[in-house]
C-alpha cells in the first residue's frame, strides 16, 4: 500500500511540475506582448520627415526644414544653407554636402528653384573673386 500511495504521490508531483512547466512559457510571452506594445508606440511616434506633397526648395528652406529631411540633421542642414545657391539639387552630391545614398532617399522630395533672390548672392561672389577670376568666369557664359 505504501509503494502504491508513494506512486499515486509520485504521478501528482509530476502532473503538478508538468503543469508549472506548462505554464513556464507564458512569462516570456507577456514579454512579447510587452515587446509588441512597445514596438507599436515606436511606431506611433511622429517622424521626423518633410511633409508629402510640394517639394521643398533647398535654396530658400531653412535649416530646420531641411533637418527634417531623412538622412539630414543639424550639421548637414548647416552645410546646405552655406552652400547656397545651388544650380540643381544635384549640387549637393556634386559639391560633397552630402553622400550619395542620403541624396537617393531624399532626392524626390527636394528641388532647387532658380529665382532673382539668388541673383544679388552670385553677384556678390564675383565681387568677392579676384579680377582675373571674374574676367574668366564671364568667358564661361
Amino acid at each position: 500500500m505504501n509503494k502504491l500511495l508513494t506512486a499515486a504521490l509520485a504521478a501528482l508531483g509530476l502532473a503538478f511540475g508538468g503543469a508549472a512547466l506548462a505554464q513556464a512559457p507564458a512569462k516570456p510571452e507577456a514579454k512579447k506582448a510587452d515587446t509588441k506594445a512597445t514596438a507599436t508606440k515606436k511606431a506611433d511616434a511622429p517622424k521626423a520627415e518633410a511633409p508629402k506633397g510640394e517639394p521643398m526648395d533647398i535654396n530658400s528652406a531653412s535649416e530646420a526644414e531641411l533637418a527634417t529631411l531623412k538622412g539630414i540633421g543639424e550639421a548637414r542642414s548647416k552645410a546646405i544653407v552655406k552652400g547656397r545657391p545651388y544650380k540643381g539639387k544635384d549640387d549637393l552630391v556634386k559639391k560633397k554636402i552630402i553622400p550619395q545614398n542620403v541624396y537617393n532617399d531624399i532626392k524626390d522630395q527636394i528641388i532647387a528653384k532658380q529665382d532673382a533672390a539668388m541673383a544679388p548672392k552670385a553677384e556678390a561672389r564675383k565681387a568677392e573673386m579676384k579680377p582675373a577670376d571674374a574676367k574668366k568666369d564671364e568667358k564661361k557664359k
